[in-house]
């Protein structure tokens, strides 16, 4: 379009009409910080995956990515979600970081007794750490099954895979304990459908499916 300092004046008989309107910008994208946490959740899950099934028998070899990049991912894509109104996300991701930032916490303390928690208390308080938050994702659980029923699946995987490791840690069944650890490899390939979905849709490609919600 012409500049308005170089265009040829108006005849009185011109309409204002007949001047080209100036372009309209294109409304910025909001940003998606899922495509910030769910990768960073994947490598979390995938190392809690591991010990927990016992092919990595170290305790604590996840706590490293659960505490660096994990727990660090997902408090900022909870802030970034908050900022952008989506409140739905802002939780879910806000949970998570809660329970991947406690339990590289919890092993910590445990590991170095910053809590002063004995040996023979170790089993009691690890079993109210999984007992807790089985209480706050079964509860997310429920309050999500308006969304497509993924998102309630992808929890209730996380619900089972609480319920097996807290049988575990409670009876001292190894078998408990490693099949909790599948569940979450369970949680982890859902998870990368997710990232890859976002992803997909983000450089331009179609929409996944997600499914459809549980309750209208």
């Amino acid at each position: 379009m012409t500049d308005l300092a170089t265009r040829e004046p108006l005849t009185p008989a011109a309409d204002a009409s007949t001047v080209d309107a100036p372009p309209t910008a294109a409304p910025a994208r909001e940003g998606n910080p899922g495509l910030l946490a769910l990768p960073l959740v994947i490598a979390g899950g995938f190392g809690l995956g591991f010990t927990n099934t016992g092919i990595v028998d170290v305790a604590a070899a996840a706590v490293p990515i659960l505490l660096s990049a994990t727990s660090v991912g997902l408090l900022l894509a909870t802030v970034w979600a908050a900022a952008l109104g989506q409140n739905v996300n802002a939780t879910v991701y806000g949970v998570f970081f809660g329970f991947y930032a406690s339990y590289a916490v919890l092993s910590l303390g445990l590991t170095h007794d910053w809590f002063g928690i004995t040996a023979a208390g170790a089993g009691p308080t690890t079993a109210l750490w999984l007992g807790s938050w089985l209480l706050t994702i079964g509860l997310l659980t429920v309050l999500v099954l308006r969304l497509p029923w993924t998102y309630p699946l992808l929890l209730a995987i996380v619900d089972v895979a609480l319920v097996l490791l807290l049988v575990g840690n409670l009876t001292g069944s190894t078998a408990a304990t490693h099949a909790g650890g599948w569940f979450v490899f369970a949680f982890v390939a859902l998870v990368a459908y997710y990232y890859v979905a976002a992803l997909w849709e983000e450089t331009g490609g179609r929409a996944l499916p997600l499914g459809r919600p549980l309750v209208g």
